[in-house]
């Protein structure tokens, strides 16, 4: 039997209100940040690295280490963990954060070209507008919390 839209609906917003999961979620983001902010710094600062590719390369670096806490903390009870599974789920991560990281990315290069924002403020902002979207979509899409 299918579930209504209405159902539907309900119960991926009820599995995205854990105060528990969205807490370890913040936390893990935090630590991801600090690794996006201290890897874009290097780049930028020693490397010589423009903005806009070092967020790039920073970014990836970061959903790596946010993907390997998740994966052991927030959401250790969810999905299988042979290792074509953990790959799934991995490359899910990476497609579904891409979105939080258009948004992320958007605001960082407005806030720096349009307002003159240093650039690792502009970064801590766009991170925190892509925190709600990355939150979501991995919470429905990659670990499917909804199916508990």
């Amino acid at each position: 039997m299918t579930e209504s839209l209405l159902e539907a609906v309900r119960t991926r917003v009820r599995a995205l209100v854990s105060v528990t999961r969205f807490s370890q979620f913040a936390g893990v983001g935090a630590v991801g940040a600090a690794v996006d902010n201290g890897v874009l710094l290097l780049l930028v600062e020693f490397g010589g690295v423009g903005f806009v590719p070092a967020k790039v390369v920073a970014w990836v670096i970061a959903i790596a280490v946010i993907f390997a806490i998740n994966e052991s903390w927030t959401f250790s009870t969810f999905g299988a963990m042979s290792p074509r599974a953990l790959g799934r789920r991995l490359g899910r991560s990476y497609t579904v954060r891409f979105g939080g990281f258009l948004v992320t990315l958007g605001v960082y290069t407005a806030l720096i070209e349009f307002f003159a924002v240093w650039y690792l403020l502009a970064n801590v902002i766009g991170i925190g507008v892509g925190f709600f979207v990355n939150y979501t979509f991995e919470s429905l899409f990659t670990w499917k919390v909804h199916r508990e």
